[in-house]
């Protein structure tokens, strides 16, 4: 066999060719190089090309990318293509008064995820070269302004003279007809690929699958004409379209938006045609660079380099399939890609977490990890360490990443942590499991499946394991679990209380009988500070003690079913004292792949009962759960104490609350705390984290305990002795004399910091009276009042720019803002005002901000009615001018605004009191806006019966009074239905 390769001189070229070999039927040969292509096509500058061509060229407005969290669409899990922030226009849903609604043309560059959901690229990345978790889409859009014609012809001219693209790589696919849904070829597209140049043979139709695009089952969709690029060249590749070859990929589709799909499954013509069209960066880079794969551009070859610069295996050679032995070079590309998606993803805030977008996330982020430390053998940190690279990369383009980058490594070191333990300990079941199989080949599903639920393993890695060794997994078990999982969650989200496996008094009294001793739960306590002041929680050894189902004792539990397991002593916090309860689950000594998990411990008669599924396991001590509480538990003494000192000795807890996620304290009050009182208080709580005093418990005779100054006390029993816990001052202290100070001390069970600077950032996100006298504090600790913190400040850089904006507009003598301006503001304020009502941003800051948009919303609709009062004294002098003294005017009026309208018809009437007037607005798609006046005391025709009889005949409704009324309608016919009104009206008063 002989191979010529012509070598163009801007390309430097390094070829090692492997000898082919056949195996098992299938012929591979590993080709590896390094290509350099034009230097001048960098990604940046490919992706600027892009932007800067539709800018100035064809006058496209650059709207830059929005976050990959979808804006208020529950639909989608991630931002997947380019169009997703513009669903509005296509949907008619855009507000008029929006910016939005004045888009014509655009241009960006969108990132976009497409993992989980309808879209889900994830289980490719790695095997293959060219798929992608996080890619760009680059677009360009026409709303009602220019067509097919004018959209092709832009993107031939970008691609062979911009990009200097050969037209002799090219090929065309357009939409070639349905004969079910009565739809003709679109031969118009067709002869417009003619017109530019490309040759008939290269033009090829395609059917719905292919060239037809629809949003969804319902909404706007259209043909679509696709651009294929045919990486070999000096041949006809037409047989490769859409073949699914990968020398012959498609890099632009062009969607041509003509229909609408009803429900009914018919297509109807839009009013307005539009053009949305999507090209991927990363194809294209690949295209102009000269390359075979995406991942030997410069949008990733950095970072395989930085990821070979910690691994221990050879560099990146791009091999894959079976040539790829032991999956290196997959683990390259599955870093590479999964790494880019997490920066992305985290910087616009979207966390590794427990379920929807967050769930996938934490599942990329684990699948990364386990490549990087099994098959690269890279060190802890890898991933984190490669964050930088994706800031260098794509940070021109999206500078949120450079402001993130330490909170993406921090947050992407402290998960892969959180896996790599797990990830140990499963790997131990799995091996001990396999060996106790003997010679079986299908691994147990329950053991599957108590891996995936208690130490967070995605099904997908366990059969990607078991697979490498050879084994089967036993799926019928592995769903039946599944199922029944799922049957679990879905019984009406039956609430802890009603889940709990309960000890009544017949059982009590069987423990007792049966000498079986109370709970020792001290072991709670036994936890301390260790290396780099990490927290240190440790487990004990127990015997149990008596198990209990269906509110009865027995002797034998099965595997699967849920039961109370009591045992001599614990470590587990039952839940009490407004603390929720730890998670965790048991290992049977001896057994240490056998785990029982905690789901729920309570504290009934002096016995712990720990609820228990042998199927569901939870990580055991879970300091994610338990530390959490801490925190907010002794954030809420500090709170206590900030309240007495704010408001006085007589404020009295009425309840509390504390959760992983945020803490609840409410208190006796006469009124809701202001805004200084609201920073009042959490500065004294940022003074006490500063000062970071130490955290004293200990247990002392009740009569002791109650002696202590500044104690504080609820309404309840106490045991006798009583645990009291003591901020800064050793309670010894407390005890021998009064202290020099006062300080936060309580009598509390709960689990508690050792150090108050743990807290990190307290901060009050609400604050309300649910009833008279008692006001609820809703705060938040550490990140999430970081977070909190970030927002407010946003929201007030927001406020502050439109506080600029209007006052600008409003106040300014020198400036007249036309009505669309003054009602677009008042827009805005109406949404800020909404984000800042609902976006958990500190309390005191809620209240400033939303004093100030009050403000800002009574000047901005003082104007609008001073505007609207001004535009209908212009539209009544023409009026009158056309109708002089007519008794009944029926006429048109060119507004969108009710409003305007009725002011119309007020002025009309109050300089032509004799006359019945009724005024219409014909709006977008035949909607109808009507309002009439009549002179007052005239019994002959009422306003609302005349408003009523007309909006009716137009399928609408209206309502007013005998003098003034108002009501809508629809109709395509808008002087037919003039003529009506006025017949009608002309008929009841000479009655």
């Amino acid at each position: 066999m002989a191979a010529y390769m012509r070598i163009p001189k801007t390309c430097s070229v390094l070829i090692k060719v492997k000898q082919m070999r056949l195996a098992m039927g299938i012929r591979e040969c590993s080709v590896f190089y390094s290509v350099t292509g034009n230097p001048e096509y960098t990604s940046k500058r490919v992706r600027s090309m892009f932007i800067e061509f539709f800018k100035q060229q064809h006058q496209h407005k650059f709207v830059p990318s929005s976050p990959v969290r979808p804006r208020g669409d529950p639909t989608l899990l991630f931002v997947n293509a380019g169009m997703n922030q513009f669903k509005p226009i296509f949907l008619g849903a855009v507000d008029p008064r929006s910016e939005m609604a004045g888009y014509q043309r655009v241009v960006n560059s969108q990132k976009c995820v497409r993992a989980g959901g309808k879209h889900n690229d994830l289980e490719d990345v790695g095997r293959d070269v060219y798929h992608h978790t996080f890619f760009e889409m680059l677009g360009n859009w026409s709303f009602g302004d220019y067509f097919k014609e004018d959209a092709c012809s832009m993107a031939w001219q970008l691609l062979t003279e911009v990009y200097g693209i050969s037209p002799d790589r090219l090929y065309i696919s357009y939409y070639g007809g349905d004969t079910v849904l009565g739809l003709e070829p679109d031969l118009e597209t067709r002869e417009i690929w003619l017109s530019l140049g490309v040759q008939s043979d290269r033009i090829l139709p395609f059917g719905m699958r292919d060239n037809f695009w629809e949003m969804g089952e319902t909404g706007p969709c259209g043909p679509c004409t696709e651009i294929h690029y045919d990486h070999v060249g000096g041949r006809n590749a037409a047989s490769l379209v859409n073949a699914d070859s990968p020398d012959v990929v498609e890099i632009w589709n062009l969607v041509f938006m003509q229909y609408s799909r009803e429900a009914d499954g018919s297509l109807r013509p839009l009013p307005q045609l539009s053009v949305d069209t999507g090209m991927g960066l990363e194809r294209l880079v690949t295209v102009l660079q000269k390359r075979r794969s995406n991942y030997d551009t410069d949008l990733f070859t950095p970072l395989l380099s930085a990821i070979h610069q910690r691994s221990r295996c050879p560099e990146y050679r791009g091999r894959s399939g079976l040539a790829d032995e032991g999956k290196v070079d997959m683990a390259y590309r599955v870093l590479a890609d999964h790494i880019r998606t997490l920066s992305i993803c985290i910087a616009d805030g979207v966390y590794p977490g427990m379920s929807g977008a967050e769930l996938v996330l934490r599942r990329i982020l684990r699948r990364a990890v386990r490549f990087s430390s099994e098959v690269l053998q890279a060190p802890p940190g890898t991933l984190a360490s490669l964050v930088p690279t994706v800031a260098q990369i794509l940070g021109e383009a999206y500078p949120e990443l450079h402001r993130e980058t330490d909170r993406i490594m921090d947050i992407v070191n402290e998960n892969e942590e959180q896996f790599l333990s797990s990830l140990r300990q499963g790997r131990r079941v799995i091996d001990r499991t396999l060996q106790k199989m003997g010679g079986t080949h299908v691994f147990p599903g329950s053991v599957a499946w108590s891996l995936h639920r208690n130490l967070g393993f995605p099904l997908d890695l366990i059969g990607l394991m078991l697979e490498e060794r050879g084994v089967a997994m036993d799926t019928e078990t592995l769903e039946k679990l599944a199922a029944e999982d799922e049957k679990l969650r879905a019984q009406d989200q039956v609430s802890d209380s009603d889940s709990k496996v309960e000890l009544d008094l017949h059982t009590l009294l069987q423990l007792q009988e049966a000498l079986v001793p109370h709970t020792d739960d001290s072991p709670k306590y036994h936890y301390s500070l260790g290396p780099e002041g990490r927290y240190v929680f440790s487990g004990c050894s127990a015997t149990i003690q008596a198990l209990c189902m269906s509110q009865a004792l027995v002797q034998e539990v099965q595997e699967g079913q849920r039961c109370g397991v009591i045992l001599d002593q614990t470590c587990f916090y039952s839940e009490k004292g407004g603390q929720a309860h730890d998670q965790g689950y048991f290992i049977r000594q001896g057994l240490q792949d056998v785990l029982f998990p905690v789901e729920g411990v309570q504290h009934v008669g002096g016995y712990v009962i720990h609820q228990v599924t042998a199927a569901e396991t939870l990580r055991k001590g879970d300091q994610a759960q338990r530390l959490a509480c801490m925190v907010k538990h002794t954030a809420t003494h500090v709170l206590n104490f900030s309240l007495q000192q704010l408001l006085g000795q007589g404020v009295e807890q009425r309840g509390s609350h504390v959760t992983p996620h945020r803490l609840r304290f409410d208190f006796s009050t006469k009124a809701s705390l202001s805004t200084q009182q609201l920073q009042d208080v959490e500065d004294t709580i940022q003074n006490i984290i500063r000062a970071n005093d130490a955290v004293h418990t200990q247990e002392l005779p009740l009569a002791d305990a109650k002696s202590i100054p500044g104690l504080r006390t609820v309404d309840e029993v106490y045991p006798d002795p009583v645990r009291v816990v003591s901020v800064g001052i050793p309670i010894s202290d407390l005890l021998s004399s009064p202290p020099d100070r006062m300080t936060s001390v309580e009598l509390c069970c709960g689990t508690h910091l050792l150090r108050t600077g743990d807290i990190q950032d307290f901060v009050i996100v609400s604050e309300r009276q649910p009833v008279k006298g008692v006001s609820r504090v809703i705060a938040v600790t550490g990140d999430q009042a970081r977070v909190a913190r970030e927002a407010g400040h946003a929201l007030v850089q927001e406020v502050e720019s439109l506080s600029v904006r209007l006052a600008s507009a409003i106040s300014s003598p020198s400036t007249s803002p036309t009505l669309d301006l003054a009602r677009r503001l008042s827009k805005e304020v109406g949404l800020l005002t909404d984000a800042v009502d609902n976006t958990p941003i500190p309390q005191w800051q809620r209240k400033e901000l939303q004093e100030r948009l009050k403000a800002m919303q009574r000047t901005a609709n003082t104007k609008i009615r001073k505007l609207e009062t001004s535009e209908a004294a212009r539209k009544v002098q023409t009026l009158l001018e056309k109708h002089r003294s007519r008794t009944v005017v029926v006429d048109m009026v060119e507004t969108d605004s009710i409003s305007v309208l009725m002011k119309v018809v007020n002025q009309y009437s109050a300089q032509a009191p004799a006359a019945w007037v009724m005024l219409f607005s014909h709006l977008q798609e035949g909607k109808v806006l009507c309002a009439c006046q009549v002179p007052k005391g005239c019994n002959a025709l009422s306003a609302s019966d005349w408003a009523l009889a007309v909006c009716t005949h137009l399928g609408g409704n209206a309502g007013g009074s005998s003098v003034v009324a108002k009501g809508t309608g629809s109709t395509q016919n808008i002087t037919e239905a003039l003529r009506w009104a006025e017949e009608f009206g002309n008929t009841k008063i000479q009655h």
